[in-house]
């Protein structure tokens, strides 16, 4: 049997139990506010923003909300993000502790500012 593909991230958000839809929008949310002229698209399956290439990605899960800002949003935070499960390119907050609004919008700015510089060299390229 196929995946679901989804097509909009409100779909992709209906399918998550009730008690997770609020959680996706808050994380929707702090990242479209810290990233105010992104594009939202679906990617790999799940929501992500887009400017100047791929800024970041986040999907819902049981137990958690993946939060995938490249292996470089992590490593710049990883000072403050040693009360959460990471891999080289995921963080994972808990469904039920609040998710770390500033923390995420740190990260969303300090990707922002990546993708731009690397947008910069290329043009200069």
């Amino acid at each position: 049997m196929e995946a679901h593909k989804f097509a909009t991230v409100d779909e992709y958000i209906s399918t998550f139990p009730q008690e997770i839809r609020p959680i996706l929008e808050k994380m929707r949310h702090t990242i479209s506010k810290a990233a105010p002229k992104a594009e939202e698209v679906i990617s790999y399956n799940m929501p992500a923003f887009k400017l100047k290439g791929m800024l970041v990605y986040y999907a819902g899960y049981k137990k958690h909300i993946g939060f995938y800002p490249t292996a470089s949003g992590i490593t710049e935070f990883a000072d403050e993000l040693t009360d959460y499960k990471t891999s080289k390119g995921a963080i994972q907050f808990p469904i039920d502790k609040p998710l770390p609004i500033g923390l995420i919008t740190k990260i969303v700015k300090f990707r922002i500012v990546e993708n731009n510089e690397k947008a910069l060299s290329k043009k200069k390229k």
